[in-house]
Protein backbone atom coordinates (compact mmCIF):
# COMPACT_ATOMS: atom_id res chain seq x y z
CA UNK A 1 0.00 0.00 0.00
CA UNK A 2 2.79 2.59 1.12
CA UNK A 3 4.87 2.01 -1.78
CA UNK A 4 2.13 3.00 -4.60
CA UNK A 5 1.43 6.64 -2.47
CA UNK A 6 3.82 8.91 -4.02
CA UNK A 7 5.21 12.27 -2.14
CA UNK A 8 6.30 15.26 -3.57
CA UNK A 9 9.13 17.27 -1.38
CA UNK A 10 9.65 21.11 -1.46
CA UNK A 11 12.15 22.04 0.38
CA UNK A 12 15.61 24.61 -0.43
CA UNK A 13 17.99 22.96 1.66
CA UNK A 14 19.13 20.35 -0.41
CA UNK A 15 20.90 18.07 2.29
CA UNK A 16 18.01 18.08 4.65
CA UNK A 17 15.70 17.68 1.44
CA UNK A 18 18.10 14.37 0.10
CA UNK A 19 18.02 13.04 4.43
CA UNK A 20 14.29 13.54 4.22
CA UNK A 21 13.92 11.20 0.37
CA UNK A 22 16.11 8.76 1.56
CA UNK A 23 13.65 8.12 5.22
CA UNK A 24 10.36 8.27 3.20
CA UNK A 25 11.85 5.93 0.83
CA UNK A 26 13.08 3.79 3.67
CA UNK A 27 9.43 3.97 5.01
CA UNK A 28 8.07 2.63 1.82
CA UNK A 29 6.92 5.84 0.00
CA UNK A 30 8.05 6.69 -3.47
CA UNK A 31 9.88 10.10 -4.14
CA UNK A 32 8.55 11.41 -7.26
CA UNK A 33 10.68 14.80 -7.06
CA UNK A 34 12.72 17.14 -4.94
CA UNK A 35 12.25 21.12 -5.72
CA UNK A 36 13.71 24.11 -3.80
CA UNK A 37 10.63 26.73 -4.97
CA UNK A 38 6.91 27.70 -4.76
CA UNK A 39 6.39 27.88 -8.91
CA UNK A 40 8.44 24.33 -9.25
CA UNK A 41 6.12 22.45 -7.02
CA UNK A 42 3.04 23.46 -8.60
CA UNK A 43 4.52 22.85 -11.69
CA UNK A 44 5.67 19.24 -10.68
CA UNK A 45 2.09 18.83 -8.72
CA UNK A 46 0.77 19.06 -11.85
CA UNK A 47 2.48 17.28 -14.44
CA UNK A 48 2.77 14.36 -11.24
CA UNK A 49 0.13 14.12 -9.38
CA UNK A 50 1.89 13.07 -6.04
CA UNK A 51 -0.39 11.48 -3.33
CA UNK A 52 1.10 14.36 -0.66
CA UNK A 53 3.24 17.11 -0.72
CA UNK A 54 5.94 18.10 2.05
CA UNK A 55 6.03 21.48 1.77
CA UNK A 56 8.68 24.11 3.30
CA UNK A 57 7.11 27.47 4.19
CA UNK A 58 9.65 29.35 3.64
CA UNK A 59 11.06 29.59 0.20
CA UNK A 60 13.05 31.66 -1.95
CA UNK A 61 11.73 33.51 -5.03
CA UNK A 62 8.16 35.22 -5.72
CA UNK A 63 5.73 32.21 -4.12
CA UNK A 64 6.67 31.09 -0.48
CA UNK A 65 5.51 27.62 0.47
CA UNK A 66 2.04 28.65 1.98
CA UNK A 67 0.77 30.39 -1.00
CA UNK A 68 2.05 27.51 -3.53
CA UNK A 69 0.43 24.91 -0.75
CA UNK A 70 -3.08 27.25 -1.52
CA UNK A 71 -2.25 26.62 -5.01
CA UNK A 72 -1.83 22.83 -4.81
CA UNK A 73 -4.57 22.38 -2.79
CA UNK A 74 -7.00 24.51 -4.99
CA UNK A 75 -6.17 23.51 -8.06
CA UNK A 76 -5.41 19.85 -7.63
CA UNK A 77 -6.97 18.71 -4.04
CA UNK A 78 -3.60 17.42 -3.39
CA UNK A 79 -2.99 17.08 0.64
CA UNK A 80 -0.26 18.85 2.07
CA UNK A 81 1.75 18.68 5.12
CA UNK A 82 4.00 22.19 5.83
CA UNK A 83 7.55 21.68 7.17
CA UNK A 84 8.89 24.48 9.07
CA UNK A 85 12.10 24.77 11.84
CA UNK A 86 10.06 28.68 12.60
CA UNK A 87 7.26 30.89 11.72
CA UNK A 88 6.03 34.26 12.52
CA UNK A 89 2.04 34.59 13.91
CA UNK A 90 0.99 36.07 9.95
CA UNK A 91 2.79 32.89 8.47
CA UNK A 92 0.87 30.55 11.02
CA UNK A 93 -2.72 32.29 10.19
CA UNK A 94 -1.93 32.23 6.22
CA UNK A 95 -1.22 28.45 6.22
CA UNK A 96 -3.83 27.76 8.27
CA UNK A 97 -5.81 29.20 6.09
CA UNK A 98 -4.86 26.84 3.09
CA UNK A 99 -6.68 24.14 5.25
CA UNK A 100 -3.22 21.82 5.74
CA UNK A 101 -3.36 18.18 6.82
CA UNK A 102 -0.78 18.61 9.03
CA UNK A 103 2.54 20.57 10.43
CA UNK A 104 5.84 18.91 11.19
CA UNK A 105 8.18 21.43 13.33
CA UNK A 106 12.44 20.65 12.14
CA UNK A 107 14.10 18.83 13.33
CA UNK A 108 11.45 15.84 13.50
CA UNK A 109 11.85 11.76 14.16
CA UNK A 110 11.31 9.65 11.70
CA UNK A 111 7.84 8.50 13.94
CA UNK A 112 6.37 11.81 14.02
CA UNK A 113 6.87 11.58 10.14
CA UNK A 114 5.44 8.50 9.40
CA UNK A 115 2.57 8.90 11.67
CA UNK A 116 1.68 12.54 9.85
CA UNK A 117 2.02 11.26 6.80
CA UNK A 118 -0.33 8.37 7.36
CA UNK A 119 -2.96 10.51 8.86
CA UNK A 120 -3.10 13.14 6.08
CA UNK A 121 -3.50 10.18 3.34
CA UNK A 122 -6.40 8.88 5.21
CA UNK A 123 -7.74 12.17 6.25
CA UNK A 124 -7.82 13.04 2.36
CA UNK A 125 -9.15 9.64 1.65
CA UNK A 126 -11.75 9.67 3.78
CA UNK A 127 -12.81 13.50 2.48
CA UNK A 128 -12.71 11.72 -0.86
CA UNK A 129 -15.06 9.10 -0.37
CA UNK A 130 -17.23 12.07 1.50
CA UNK A 131 -16.76 14.23 -1.83
CA UNK A 132 -18.26 11.15 -4.18
CA UNK A 133 -20.67 10.09 -1.55
CA UNK A 134 -22.07 13.61 -1.84
CA UNK A 135 -21.62 13.67 -5.49
CA UNK A 136 -24.15 10.46 -5.36
CA UNK A 137 -26.70 12.41 -3.47
CA UNK A 138 -26.39 15.21 -6.00
CA UNK A 139 -27.05 13.20 -8.50
CA UNK A 140 -29.81 11.35 -7.89
CA UNK A 141 -31.53 14.54 -6.72
CA UNK A 142 -31.20 15.72 -10.55
CA UNK A 143 -32.29 12.30 -11.51
CA UNK A 144 -35.37 12.08 -9.45
CA UNK A 145 -36.50 15.33 -10.24
CA UNK A 146 -37.19 13.94 -13.75
CA UNK A 147 -39.25 11.32 -12.54
CA UNK A 148 -42.42 10.77 -11.01
CA UNK A 149 -43.42 12.51 -7.98
CA UNK A 150 -42.85 10.22 -5.70
CA UNK A 151 -39.55 9.49 -6.45
CA UNK A 152 -39.07 12.74 -5.51
CA UNK A 153 -40.76 12.66 -2.55
CA UNK A 154 -38.29 9.52 -1.50
CA UNK A 155 -35.19 11.86 -2.18
CA UNK A 156 -36.52 15.07 -0.20
CA UNK A 157 -36.94 12.49 2.98
CA UNK A 158 -33.88 10.99 2.18
CA UNK A 159 -31.88 14.27 2.24
CA UNK A 160 -33.68 14.82 6.09
CA UNK A 161 -32.36 11.77 6.85
CA UNK A 162 -28.58 12.29 5.92
CA UNK A 163 -28.56 15.17 8.39
CA UNK A 164 -27.31 13.42 11.41
CA UNK A 165 -24.42 11.68 9.56
CA UNK A 166 -23.43 15.09 7.85
CA UNK A 167 -23.23 16.78 10.87
CA UNK A 168 -21.11 13.50 12.54
CA UNK A 169 -18.84 14.28 9.30
CA UNK A 170 -18.69 18.08 9.82
CA UNK A 171 -17.88 18.51 13.42
CA UNK A 172 -15.03 15.17 13.21
CA UNK A 173 -13.57 17.10 9.89
CA UNK A 174 -13.82 20.72 11.81
CA UNK A 175 -12.38 19.31 15.11
CA UNK A 176 -9.59 17.89 13.30
CA UNK A 177 -8.97 20.51 10.97
CA UNK A 178 -8.63 23.02 14.04
CA UNK A 179 -7.06 20.91 16.57
CA UNK A 180 -5.66 17.82 14.83
CA UNK A 181 -2.03 18.97 16.13
CA UNK A 182 -3.35 18.86 19.45
CA UNK A 183 -5.21 15.49 19.90
CA UNK A 184 -3.94 12.50 21.16
CA UNK A 185 -3.73 9.78 17.98
CA UNK A 186 -6.11 7.67 19.98
CA UNK A 187 -8.53 11.25 19.46
CA UNK A 188 -7.99 11.06 15.88
CA UNK A 189 -8.84 7.70 15.35
CA UNK A 190 -11.62 7.95 17.24
CA UNK A 191 -12.58 11.17 14.76
CA UNK A 192 -11.77 9.13 11.60
CA UNK A 193 -14.03 6.40 12.86
CA UNK A 194 -16.75 8.56 13.57
CA UNK A 195 -16.35 9.86 10.15
CA UNK A 196 -16.26 6.44 8.62
CA UNK A 197 -19.40 5.18 10.09
CA UNK A 198 -21.14 8.04 8.64
CA UNK A 199 -20.46 7.36 5.31
CA UNK A 200 -21.20 3.59 6.02
CA UNK A 201 -24.69 5.07 7.59
CA UNK A 202 -25.51 7.49 3.85
CA UNK A 203 -24.11 4.96 2.03
CA UNK A 204 -26.71 2.13 3.01
CA UNK A 205 -29.48 4.80 3.07
CA UNK A 206 -28.51 5.26 -0.85
CA UNK A 207 -28.68 2.07 -1.20
CA UNK A 208 -32.42 1.13 0.28
CA UNK A 209 -33.24 4.68 -2.05
CA UNK A 210 -32.34 3.30 -4.80
CA UNK A 211 -33.66 -0.18 -4.14
CA UNK A 212 -36.94 1.61 -3.63
CA UNK A 213 -36.95 3.43 -6.84
CA UNK A 214 -35.60 0.12 -8.56
CA UNK A 215 -38.93 -1.86 -6.99
CA UNK A 216 -41.31 1.55 -8.09
CA UNK A 217 -40.07 1.78 -11.40
CA UNK A 218 -40.78 -2.01 -12.14
CA UNK A 219 -36.88 -2.59 -12.96
CA UNK A 220 -36.41 -5.12 -10.02
CA UNK A 221 -36.04 -8.46 -11.74
CA UNK A 222 -37.94 -11.51 -10.64
CA UNK A 223 -35.69 -14.16 -10.83
CA UNK A 224 -37.05 -17.63 -9.63
CA UNK A 225 -34.42 -20.69 -8.97
CA UNK A 226 -35.27 -24.33 -7.93
CA UNK A 227 -34.64 -23.35 -3.70
CA UNK A 228 -33.85 -25.98 -0.75
CA UNK A 229 -35.73 -23.39 1.49
CA UNK A 230 -34.58 -24.66 4.70
CA UNK A 231 -30.97 -24.88 3.84
CA UNK A 232 -31.33 -21.21 2.55
CA UNK A 233 -33.35 -20.50 6.38
CA UNK A 234 -30.46 -22.23 8.22
CA UNK A 235 -27.52 -20.65 6.44
CA UNK A 236 -29.59 -17.07 6.50
CA UNK A 237 -29.73 -17.28 10.52
CA UNK A 238 -26.29 -18.89 10.88
CA UNK A 239 -24.70 -15.94 9.03
CA UNK A 240 -27.30 -13.20 11.39
CA UNK A 241 -26.13 -14.70 14.46
CA UNK A 242 -22.03 -14.63 13.51
CA UNK A 243 -22.87 -11.02 12.85
CA UNK A 244 -24.94 -9.98 15.71
CA UNK A 245 -23.12 -7.40 18.02
CA UNK A 246 -25.43 -8.62 21.15
CA UNK A 247 -26.18 -11.28 22.56
CA UNK A 248 -29.75 -12.41 21.00
CA UNK A 249 -31.04 -15.94 20.58
CA UNK A 250 -32.04 -16.58 16.95
CA UNK A 251 -33.37 -19.82 16.63
CA UNK A 252 -34.90 -21.40 13.28
CA UNK A 253 -37.59 -23.99 13.11
CA UNK A 254 -38.86 -25.70 10.15
CA UNK A 255 -41.86 -28.21 9.05
CA UNK A 256 -43.17 -29.63 6.31
CA UNK A 257 -41.49 -30.56 2.83
CA UNK A 258 -40.41 -27.79 0.76
CA UNK A 259 -38.35 -29.56 -1.55
CA UNK A 260 -40.60 -28.35 -4.42
CA UNK A 261 -39.90 -24.47 -3.41
CA UNK A 262 -39.44 -22.24 -6.63
CA UNK A 263 -38.35 -18.86 -5.46
CA UNK A 264 -36.37 -15.87 -6.11
CA UNK A 265 -33.49 -16.02 -3.52
CA UNK A 266 -32.37 -12.78 -3.42
CA UNK A 267 -35.39 -10.95 -2.89
CA UNK A 268 -36.41 -13.96 0.00
CA UNK A 269 -32.87 -12.68 1.36
CA UNK A 270 -33.86 -8.99 1.24
CA UNK A 271 -37.03 -10.23 3.17
CA UNK A 272 -35.84 -12.19 5.68
CA UNK A 273 -32.63 -10.41 6.66
CA UNK A 274 -34.66 -7.37 7.17
CA UNK A 275 -37.06 -9.13 9.06
CA UNK A 276 -35.05 -11.02 11.42
CA UNK A 277 -32.20 -7.83 11.50
CA UNK A 278 -35.42 -5.97 12.67
CA UNK A 279 -36.32 -8.24 15.34
CA UNK A 280 -33.00 -7.86 16.71
CA UNK A 281 -32.48 -4.70 16.65
CA UNK A 282 -35.95 -3.54 18.30
CA UNK A 283 -35.52 -6.43 21.11
CA UNK A 284 -33.34 -5.94 24.48
CA UNK A 285 -30.49 -7.79 25.05
CA UNK A 286 -30.54 -11.30 25.69
CA UNK A 287 -34.20 -11.64 23.48
CA UNK A 288 -35.24 -14.19 21.73
CA UNK A 289 -35.67 -14.14 17.89
CA UNK A 290 -37.66 -16.79 16.38
CA UNK A 291 -37.51 -17.34 12.40
CA UNK A 292 -40.87 -20.44 12.02
CA UNK A 293 -41.05 -22.60 8.62
CA UNK A 294 -44.39 -23.91 7.87
CA UNK A 295 -46.51 -25.34 4.63
CA UNK A 296 -49.77 -24.55 4.10
CA UNK A 297 -51.00 -26.08 0.64
CA UNK A 298 -49.18 -24.57 -2.26
CA UNK A 299 -47.86 -21.50 0.13
CA UNK A 300 -44.53 -21.51 2.17
CA UNK A 301 -45.27 -19.50 5.72
CA UNK A 302 -42.31 -17.20 7.49
CA UNK A 303 -43.04 -16.10 10.57
CA UNK A 304 -40.25 -13.92 11.90
CA UNK A 305 -41.29 -13.71 16.18
CA UNK A 306 -39.82 -11.53 18.85
CA UNK A 307 -40.01 -10.05 22.13
CA UNK A 308 -39.40 -6.40 21.52
CA UNK A 309 -40.53 -2.92 22.20
CA UNK A 310 -43.88 -3.58 20.02
CA UNK A 311 -46.11 -1.44 17.74
CA UNK A 312 -48.68 1.16 18.52
CA UNK A 313 -52.02 -0.21 17.16
CA UNK A 314 -52.52 2.60 15.71
CA UNK A 315 -49.33 2.93 13.78
CA UNK A 316 -49.78 -0.80 11.79
CA UNK A 317 -51.07 0.24 8.81
CA UNK A 318 -48.42 2.29 8.17
CA UNK A 319 -45.65 -0.07 8.68
CA UNK A 320 -44.85 -0.73 5.19
CA UNK A 321 -44.64 2.94 3.81
CA UNK A 322 -41.53 4.52 2.58
CA UNK A 323 -39.61 5.98 5.55
CA UNK A 324 -42.45 5.79 8.05
CA UNK A 325 -40.85 4.86 11.67
CA UNK A 326 -43.05 3.93 14.54
CA UNK A 327 -43.06 6.37 17.18
CA UNK A 328 -41.79 4.56 19.66
CA UNK A 329 -38.19 3.45 18.38
CA UNK A 330 -36.95 6.20 20.49
CA UNK A 331 -33.10 6.36 19.60
CA UNK A 332 -32.60 3.31 17.48
CA UNK A 333 -30.78 3.97 14.74
CA UNK A 334 -33.08 3.59 11.72
CA UNK A 335 -34.06 4.47 7.62
CA UNK A 336 -37.70 3.59 7.77
CA UNK A 337 -36.88 1.79 4.44
CA UNK A 338 -36.24 -1.56 5.53
CA UNK A 339 -39.77 -2.70 5.68
CA UNK A 340 -40.63 -1.07 2.22
CA UNK A 341 -38.17 -2.86 0.68
CA UNK A 342 -39.72 -6.08 2.42
CA UNK A 343 -43.37 -5.41 1.12
CA UNK A 344 -41.83 -4.92 -2.68
CA UNK A 345 -39.74 -8.10 -2.79
CA UNK A 346 -43.19 -9.87 -0.92
CA UNK A 347 -45.21 -8.31 -3.74
CA UNK A 348 -42.45 -9.13 -6.71
CA UNK A 349 -43.27 -13.10 -5.36
CA UNK A 350 -47.20 -12.56 -5.53
CA UNK A 351 -47.37 -12.87 -2.02
CA UNK A 352 -48.65 -11.53 1.21
CA UNK A 353 -47.55 -9.63 5.03
CA UNK A 354 -49.03 -9.35 7.64
CA UNK A 355 -47.95 -7.99 11.38
CA UNK A 356 -48.96 -8.65 14.77
CA UNK A 357 -47.88 -6.70 17.85
CA UNK A 358 -48.69 -5.06 20.89
CA UNK A 359 -46.03 -2.73 22.78
CA UNK A 360 -43.75 -4.06 25.59
CA UNK A 361 -44.56 -7.91 24.33
CA UNK A 362 -43.10 -8.27 21.11
CA UNK A 363 -44.33 -8.66 17.00
CA UNK A 364 -45.03 -11.50 14.89
CA UNK A 365 -44.20 -10.86 10.75
CA UNK A 366 -45.95 -13.41 8.82
CA UNK A 367 -45.38 -13.78 4.78
CA UNK A 368 -46.86 -15.79 3.16
CA UNK A 369 -45.30 -16.78 -0.50
CA UNK A 370 -46.55 -18.85 -3.19
CA UNK A 371 -44.23 -22.29 -3.65
CA UNK A 372 -44.31 -22.37 -7.15
CA UNK A 373 -43.52 -19.44 -8.93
Amino acid sequence: MKASKKILIVEDELIVAEDLADTLRNLGYSVVDIVASGEKAIEIASKKRPDLVLMDIMLPGKIDGVEAAGEIRRKFDIPVVYLTAYADQKTVERATATEPFGYLIKPFEEKELHTTIEIALRRHQVEQNIKLRLEIVEKMKKQAEEERDRHSHYVCMASHEFRHPLTTIFISTEILKQYGDQLTEEKKIKHFDSIQSAVRSMNQMLEDVLTIGRADSGKIEFNPIPLDLVYFCSELVESLRQGAESHHTIEFIAEGDFSDAVMDNHLLHHILTNLISNAIKYSPEGGKVRLLLTREGEQAIFRVQDQGIGIPETEQAQLFQVFHRATNVGNIPGTGLGLAIVKRSVDLHGGEITVESKVGIGSTFTVKLPLHN
